[in-house]
């Protein structure tokens, strides 16, 4: 009895979407465009964003400055070049670190109002 039911259930269902128009086309593609469009504005552009001013904040690192390597902080004691940095850590710690590693660069308040 109930068989009977979902295959006669599904028979109408098919007919219904066999019934559709063609003209349906060109509102799908507008409706894929919009939900495109929202997900760029909403998520790929500010990711963009941020990982243009991250590249900048790590282009921007110079003796002194102190940065976060993997959850430690740490203060910059030598560029050695454009890849790597040399850190300390501690007292009488220091690390080679790439400059990729870097999850977030500190500037103090007093380095940004001289930069300006």
């Amino acid at each position: 009895m109930f068989i009977s039911e979902a295959l006669a259930q599904a028979t109408n269902v098919a007919t219904t979407t066999e019934a559709l128009p063609g003209g349906d086309g060109l509102k799908v593609f507008i409706q894929f465009a919009l939900i495109f469009l929202v997900l760029y504005l909403l998520l790929i552009r500010p990711q963009q964003k941020r990982m243009k001013q991250h590249e900048a904040e790590l282009n921007a690192i110079i003796k002194g400055t102190k940065i976060i390597v993997s959850g430690m902080l740490g203060t910059v004691v030598e560029v050695i070049d454009d890849e790597k940095l040399l850190v300390e850590l501690a007292k009488d710690v220091r690390v080679t670190v790439l400059r990729s590693y870097v999850s977030q660069v500190l500037f103090d308040d007093s380095k940004k109002s001289k930069k300006k």
